[in-house]
């Protein structure tokens, strides 16, 4: 691997990057208090698999990136799962 020195101030040459730290940010963790390490590496885990798994992405048509079985289905009772607390929720139908 070679690192690649970014020139100051320029996020637009991180788009992504910088889309996921605001996201992480203001859905998370600016809304918990941390006592350790273990605590915020949890919550990074948890909002991490929200992220990739339960959450909808504009630049996706609002479509998650890792959709699972029961994603489209019409039948079945909904269901909410919640993480951190209930700060993160995901409403989805039972398989």
């Amino acid at each position: 691997m070679t690192t690649i020195k970014l020139p100051p101030r320029s996020p637009n040459l991180t788009p992504h990057a910088e889309r996921f730290v605001r996201s992480i940010k203001s859905e998370c963790l600016s809304k918990m208090i941390f006592f350790g390490e273990s605590q915020l590496r949890r919550a990074v885990k948890q909002f991490v698999a929200h992220y990739h798994e339960e959450r909808n992405h504009q630049g996706l048509d609002n479509q998650l990136i890792k959709p699972g079985e029961s994603v489209g289905k019409a039948d079945g009772e909904i269901r909410c799962r919640e993480r951190l607390g209930g700060l993160l929720r995901y409403y989805h139908r039972a398989a």
